[in-house]
């Protein structure tokens, strides 16, 4: 298979539609149809369900998409490259939210001290849009923490960290010296959103313990949640060097929380097919040894 038939299948995806690929290639439509097919024959399997005249992606066409994207935005990432071979490199870095706030400015301040002319762009969310966003090369490499999805991730782990169970300091859990996974969950939970590693770590474990709940708030903000807490509107699960400075004004308290195990790891994570710049290689040589202890 080709180039040509990735990037005609990639289209399709993307416009749900051969006609609309077709013009946006500027190709006739059955050559588009044409090169469909001849993917389908060629691994003999199908990647479309073709349903009232609509396309939908079979499974195998969603897991041949993503290869293929990775495969399409990969070249165009070396074609550019290869265009503005004089220019400055750049460096595309995503984090998830707690690295993000807590970690990225200082490692690009640090980075910069030693190589003032690198261009870096850094993209903050969750873990999961992270992922994504690697697995389509929309980042060289990032820095997340919880568990990785994909086999087509390569991870190094670099930092332990740890979550922290924090109420109002009116909370009447307060006056426990420990309380039972019960007790906490009998409380309103503020959580951060579905697909953070913060949120991923949480579910799992209470999911071990076979226990389900339903947030009372879900929020990107760790501010918001610190601040929900803070009033008595629940107990709150974050990152607790997100939380640190809070709890030494005492605008909030740690909950001991009886066989609630809540440590994980910091990863720097990148497509085990991607190439690493040396100037990559060094940003996160730099990391590593900032970290270690």
């Amino acid at each position: 298979m080709t180039l040509r038939h990735m990037k005609i299948f990639v289209t399709v995806c993307e416009e749900n539609s051969i006609t609309k690929a077709a013009k946006k290639l500027h190709i006739a439509q059955p050559a588009v149809s044409i090169a469909v097919k001849e993917l389908e024959d060629y691994y003999g399997v199908k990647l479309f369900d073709r349903i009232s005249k609509r396309l939908y992606l079979t499974d195998i066409g969603r897991n041949f998409l993503e290869y293929a994207l990775h495969i399409v935005s990969l070249f165009d990432d070396m074609e550019n490259n290869m265009h503005k071979w004089e220019c400055s490199e750049k460096l595309r870095i995503g984090a998830s939210i707690t690295v993000g706030t807590h970690f990225m400015p200082r490692y690009v301040t640090t980075f910069y001290k030693y190589h003032p002319q690198s261009d870096i762009e850094v993209f903050i969310g969750s873990s999961d849009l992270i992922e994504k966003k690697i697995l389509q090369n929309d980042l060289d490499f990032a820095l997340i923490e919880g568990t990785v999805h994909s086999e087509n991730i390569h991870y190094d782990t670099y930092m332990k960290d740890r979550l922290a169970v924090i109420c109002s300091p009116l909370n009447p859990l307060c006056e426990e010296e420990t309380v039972t996974i019960e007790q906490l969950l009998s409380q309103p939970l503020l959580l951060r959103e579905n697909g953070s590693g913060t949120r991923e770590l949480f579910d799992h474990v209470m999911a071990t313990f076979e226990y389900t709940y339903t947030p009372s708030w879900e929020s990107t903000s760790t501010e918001a949640l610190v601040n929900a807490a803070s009033m008595g509107l629940g107990v709150s699960i974050l990152p607790y060097m997100l939380v640190q400075d809070a709890l030494e004004k005492g605008v909030i308290v740690e909950l001991k929380v009886e066989n609630l195990h809540l440590d994980r790891w910091f990863h720097i994570i990148y497509h085990k097919n991607k190439f690493l710049t040396n100037l990559a290689k060094e940003f996160i040589k730099m990391i590593k040894d900032s970290e270690k202890h």
